[in-house]
Formats: C-alpha cells, sequence, structure tokens
C-alpha cells in the first residue's frame, strides 16, 4: 500500500500531531522542579518563558526543548513517510495548533513559538534558523520574549519566499495564528507595558 495517497495515514499524522502538541511540557517540567504552575505566573502562558521566570535557564530550555520536539517529531515522521510539503505543513499546523488549543488542558493552550521551531526546523530548516537567528538577536537588544517571537516570526513568510518558497503557506498560516495568539502583548507592547525576563 502506497502510504502517500492513503487518507487514512494523513488523517491519522495529523491527529497524532494534534495530541501530541497538547502535551504542555511547561507543567510537568515545573512540577518535576516543584516550580509554581506557569499558568499562573506572569501572562499565564504554559512555554519556556514563564518558566524561565519561576525556576531559571535550565527547567526553560529542557521546555524549550521538549515543546520543540513535539513538533519536530510528527513532521520528521510525515517526511520518513514520502508524503508532500503540503501534508508535512499540514501536519505542522496541527502540532502547532495542538500546543494553542490542547485537548489535555481544557483547549487552554500557549502561544505554539517553541512547537513551531521544532516544526520548522523538520519542514524548512534553512528559514527557521534564520528566524531563530532573528529572535536571539532581538532578544539580546531588548530582552523582551514577546517582541522577539512576533518581529522572527513576522520575518518567516519573507524569507521562506525568498528560499524556501514551497514552505510559504505554512509559515504564513504560522505568522497569523501566532500573532493572533499575541494580540494581549501587542496591546501591552504598543502602551509600552509589555515585561522582559
Amino acid at each position: 500500500m502506497d502510504v502517500t495517497s492513503n487518507p487514512i495515514v494523513i488523517v491519522l499524522l495529523c491527529f497524532g500531531a494534534y495530541l501530541a502538541g497538547s502535551v504542555l511540557f511547561a507543567v510537568p517540567v515545573c512540577r518535576a522542579w516543584q516550580l509554581p504552575d506557569p499558568r499562573a505566573l506572569g501572562s499565564g502562558n504554559p512555554g519556556a518563558t514563564n518558566v524561565y521566570r519561576a525556576g531559571g535557564w535550565k527547567p526553560a530550555l529542557i521546555t524549550l526543548a521538549l515543546d520543540a520536539f513535539k513538533g519536530w517529531l510528527p513532521v520528521w515522521l510525515a517526511h520518513l513517510a514520502g508524503l508532500s510539503i503540503l501534508v508535512q505543513a499540514m501536519v505542522a499546523l496541527c502540532a502547532v495548533t495542538g500546543h494553542m488549543i490542547p485537548l489535555f488542558y481544557r483547549f487552554k493552550g500557549g502561544k505554539g513559538v517553541a512547537t513551531a521551531l521544532g516544526a520548522g526546523l523538520a519542514l524548512a530548516p534553512v528559514t527557521t534558523l534564520i528566524m531563530a537567528g532573528i529572535w536571539l538577536a532581538i532578544m539580546w537588544r531588548w530582552r523582551i520574549s514577546a517582541l522577539a517571537s512576533l518581529i522572527a516570526i513576522a520575518s518567516g513568510p519573507v524569507i521562506s519566499a525568498l528560499l524556501e518558497p514551497d514552505t510559504l503557506p505554512l509559515f504564513g498560516l504560522l505568522t497569523l495564528l501566532i500573532v493572533v495568539r499575541h494580540r494581549n502583548n501587542l496591546i501591552r507592547l504598543a502602551q509600552g507595558r509589555e515585561t522582559g525576563l
């Protein structure tokens, strides 16, 4: 059987990616470090930034790596199965959506940046690494995670259009999703109230 044309395989991969995305690793990492629930801190976002605020770099980096891995793995499996770029992009979006609207946490999740990073590394590594470099540069200069994330993700469609044009629809949709999830951060940035690390 040719799995590349089997809709059941595609649906299972997409659903599996959503379930993987629905695991918010910030929560068990904070429990393991005996830290406060990251959803009760700062912006309430269950991500690496809030974990850093609660416990420093080590648990934050572990959270970042795990959230990125859950985005990378299903896309890599779709690639390994020989599925098209379009299907891989669908799988990537399902993983990011799982993090944003997680089944296991009453559909209240995070911003999806780290999961998008992992998915992007599997599907469009050149574009994603450049975006990561932009994120690091903005963080180094201003130390505001939301600002760095918004500028980096906004650069994605332009970079992908120039270097990996097959993935442009993915980065366009990711930009839309992540900017919408950062709408409160955008308001605080406009008002000069957004806090840094």
